[in-house]
């Protein structure tokens, strides 16, 4: 018999339609029990909290309850594991932070793809980091700051949350952009490496805004910068990083995922839901608390926003020859 192109095509698009019945008829009724968010992080950070806001939200919009499971472990790849391995019918959902696109690099050896095995279905909410110092810094701007690092034998002390975090790689490109000579300390987590810099034995750092925010208003630490590329809308009056070194931007970040090929119909309704918890008022104002903003953008280009955000902290990872821990 002879091969017809004609119902090769035809076959091809009986089989793409077939899909997209199915695919359709799962949105349809999903979903039918319960769904798993994996927060790769303990519970009571911001990660946990707003996957526990988005599933009393769905379990109100969909009528199925959604339970949050903390699988904490190796910076967040236990968890993201889980998922990318899971079933891609929407029932074993991620809700992860920036530390999803630096391990990419930091860990050349992940047992899966973050572009390929796991699908991002919208960016909710954003952050600013802050960098501070103790008051005992003679230094009031970057510059001066930039100045004094120079003078200091080793470098002045930073403080990060721990090798490969936002905190951390924030410093590392301090340091290459504004050629401040660090002396790197690494703490296990914001708690402890906040309380070394309010206790003087660091004397910068860079913690979310929402960590450094009580302590500035205080005094206890000095505000000098935010590392994003607006100004904040907590800390109006500092200037951005961005504004001195051009091309600064490091952020912290909320984004939920989903495995890989999972129907796009699901990860649509996925993103509705998002974009119906981020206008609740419960939601709207956790965001507002953690000096964050609210996004919820479309699966496309929350993509494309991941694979930027790869790329950027690979370059900064490489250049500065990071090692995990």
């Amino acid at each position: 018999m002879a091969w017809c192109p004609y119902s090769f095509g035809f076959s091809i698009a009986s089989f793409a339609l077939g899909v997209l019945v199915a695919g359709g008829a799962a949105a349809q009724d999903y979903p039918i029990r319960p769904v798993r968010i994996i927060v790769p992080f303990a519970a009571g950070g911001g990660a946990d909290i707003l996957a526990r806001l988005l599933g009393q939200r769905m379990h109100e919009n969909r009528g199925q309850p959604v339970v949050v499971e903390n699988r904490t472990g190796a910076g967040g790849n236990i968890g993201a594991e889980v998922v990318a391995k899971s079933p891609p019918d929407g029932y074993t959902l991620l809700l992860s932070t920036a530390s999803t696109a630096v391990n990419t690099t930091l860990y050349p050896k992940l047992p899966f793809d973050l572009r390929k095995d796991l699908i991002a279905i919208s960016q909710m909410a954003s952050s600013a980091i802050v960098l501070v110092t103790h008051p005992s810094v003679p230094a009031r701007t970057v510059r001066e700051l930039a100045a004094l690092s120079q003078r200091t034998r080793g470098g002045i002390n930073f403080g990060s949350n721990g090798a490969g975090t936002t905190s951390h790689l924030a410093g590392v490109l301090l340091s290459q952009m504004g050629r401040v000579a660090l002396n790197q300390i690494h703490y296990k987590g914001v708690a402890p490496a906040m309380t070394a810099m309010l206790g003087g034995e660091v004397e910068i750092a860079f913690p979310a805004v929402l960590a450094g925010l009580p302590h500035i208003r205080s005094g206890k630490l000095r505000g000098l910068a935010v590392t994003t590329r607006q100004k904040s809308f907590v800390l109006p009056d500092l200037p951005t990083l961005d504004s001195m070194y051009p091309g600064f931007d490091i952020y912290n970040w909320f984004v939920l995922f989903a495995p890989g090929r999972t129907p796009q119909s699901i990860v649509n309704l996925l993103h509705a839901e998002v974009v119906k918890a981020l206008q609740h008022p419960d939601v709207k104002a956790f965001i507002v608390r953690e000096g964050a903003e609210a996004v919820g953008n479309s699966p496309a280009e929350v993509a494309s926003f991941i694979n930027s955000e790869v790329e950027k902290f690979a370059k900064i990872i490489k250049g500065a020859g990071v090692k995990a821990e």
